[in-house]
């Protein structure tokens, strides 16, 4: 019998990845997106071709009534509460701190943060309320460790993502729900090419690795944090970025 996992921002690049990773060991994917009615419909597609079901909402994870619509309508559709929850929905400002406007840093923090909080709170309930054991995901990014200039309200959010994954998973531990965090570093994209057309050279040079990450990079990490193979893991940041951001900044060429 399928188990259900939840996707917030399921046809992001990264989402549409973790989706179909998820799909493909074994899992009904119910998952969100904004606007994206066609391509949730592709991602639907691909999910049913790895003998799977999926299900997209159009949800806002930063709002209250619409995370709860999606969380009571995917376990009614399911007929079962999730086994996993994955935390990916997220967007950023590029601004200064003098430029940075109010509305867009509630923006950033109610998708990002308050998203997190939302979702995972509603899955963790339907999990406790079925009294079996499940795994919560939450995204981070080079930004819970170290400061982004120009990613005021971004690197704020996610520092504060870090912070919940330990202490959601102090909380809900007793109920064996394991929460850990993955943190990707530079990862190729359709929206990092835009913003930068020299992106991928100018993050693989200073990748210890040599190269950026792909949505693809992501998928190994997920799968074992939610696996048997990492029952006793919880609390913590699993890195996936090439060693980007465990060296110190150097001057000297390396």
């Amino acid at each position: 019998m399928s188990k259900l996992a939840l996707v917030t921002a399921g046809p992001s690049a990264i989402g549409h990845a973790l989706v179909t990773a998820l799909a493909g060991a074994g899992y009904d994917v119910g998952f969100t997106h904004l606007g994206q009615a066609q391509a949730a419909e592709t991602l639907i597609t691909q999910v049913e071709s790895l003998g799977q079901r999926a299900r997209a909402w159009e949800s806002d994870a930063g709002d209250e009534s619409q995370t709860a619509r999606f969380h009571a309508e995917a376990a009614e559709w399911a007929n079962a509460a999730p086994s996993v929850m994955v935390n990916n929905a997220g967007i950023q400002t590029w601004s200064s701190l003098l430029d940075l406007k109010p509305e867009d840093w509630d923006r950033t923090l109610a998708t990002n943060l308050r998203g997190t909080f939302l979702n995972t709170q509603a899955a963790a309930r339907a999990m406790i309320a079925a009294g079996h054991p499940g795994a919560i995901i939450t995204l981070g990014s080079g930004c819970n460790k170290l400061a982004f200039p120009k990613l005021v309200d971004y690197t704020t959010s996610k520092g504060g993502i870090e912070q919940f994954t330990k202490i959601a998973a102090v909380e809900l531990g007793p109920h064996n729900i394991r929460v850990n965090c993955i943190a990707p570093g530079a990862i190729a994209t359709a929206r990092t090419a835009a913003e930068a057309p020299d992106y991928d050279a100018t993050w693989a040079r200073v990748t210890p690795l040599r190269r950026v990450g792909t949505p693809q990079d992501l998928t190994g990490p997920l799968l074992f944090l939610i696996s048997d193979a990492a029952a006793f893991v919880t609390g913590q940041t699993l890195w996936v970025d090439g060693g980007a951001f465990s060296q110190a900044n150097w001057p000297y060429e390396t």
